[in-house]
C-alpha cells in the first residue's frame, strides 16, 4: 500500500509544501511504501519516521474526536506543534487550526480507535 498517495512525507515540513514522491526514492515502513522527492528526504525519513509520518495513521483528527476513522486528503493538511495532521476537507482543517487543543484530544482518543484498523496482509 502506498502511503500519502505517493506524496513525500518530508516535503510537508519544507518550503513549498507537499511534493509528489518518486518510486526511485521509495522505502518500506510500517507496512506501507513511502515515496520521496529526493534521496535526502528519504534518508531524513529513514532516520526519524515518527517525526515525518502523519499522526493518527493519516486519519482525520476531527473524525477521531467523533470516534470514527475518517480517510483524509493528503493535500489538506496542517502542521500542529511540529506534527503532520491530514484532513478530509478544508472545513475540518479550519476547525483544528482554530483550536489546536483538539489535536491533543484526538491524540488521547486515538489509542482506542487504532486497533480498529485492519492490518495489511
Amino acid at each position: 500500500m502506498l502511503a500519502l498517495r505517493g506524496y513525500d512525507a518530508v516535503s510537508y515540513f519544507l518550503p513549498g509544501g507537499p511534493r509528489p514522491g518518486s518510486a526511485r526514492f521509495e522505502l518500506s515502513w510500517a507496512g506501507r511504501a513511502w515515496r520521496f522527492a529526493s534521496a535526502g528526504n528519504r534518508a531524513a525519513f529513514a532516520a526519524a519516521p515518527e517525526t515525518y509520518a502523519p499522526r493518527l495513521d493519516g486519519h482525520d483528527p476531527v473524525g477521531v474526536l467523533d470516534g470514527r476513522l475518517v480517510d483524509a486528503d493528503p493535500l489538506v493538511f496542517a502542521l500542529i506543534a511540529g506534527r503532520l495532521y491530514l484532513f478530509r476537507d478544508e472545513g475540518r482543517r479550519a476547525r483544528l487550526v482554530a483550536d489546536p487543543g483538539l489535536a491533543e484530544r484526538a491524540e488521547a482518543r486515538w489509542p482506542g480507535l487504532a486497533p480498529l484498523i485492519e492490518p495489511l496482509p
